[in-house]
């Protein structure tokens, strides 16, 4: 009987044990990939608003008068950008620094394609 016991006793302790083993698996499965989304927001964020100052910067404060007209086709581009930049993000598994200058490549090009339609330049 006291065999039995034991035995019964040791299979439930393998079990518990695969038991505990899956269930970290299954645990350490779900926290192994981290998220970099809030970086490349933030990133495609900056880059969206400094690409915004370029055209002040290169033709003064006369861009002005000429965004206020088209202020919606540059507000459409915000999302977007901040989009490259979680995507960008998420491609180069949060390395910040290829993130952040393919992220400004793209959104200073899209914003200054934009602008050089618009404009007719």
């Amino acid at each position: 009987m006291q065999a039995l016991l034991s035995r019964l006793v040791s299979r439930i302790r393998v079990e518990n044990t695969r038991y505990q083993r899956l269930a970290q698996v299954t645990d350490s499965a779900d926290n192994d990939e981290p998220s970099y989304s809030m970086q490349g927001g933030f990133i495609g964020f900056v880059f969206y608003w400094l690409a915004f100052a370029i055209p002040f910067l290169v033709y003064g404060s006369n861009t002005l008068f000429f965004l206020l007209y088209t202020w919606p086709f540059f507000l459409a581009l915000m999302p977007v950008s901040v989009l490259i930049g979680i995507a960008l993000s998420m491609f180069f598994r949060g390395g910040w620094f290829k993130t952040s200058v393919t992220s400004a490549i793209c959104v200073i090009s899209m914003f200054w394609t934009v602008f050089s339609f618009l404009s007719g330049w």
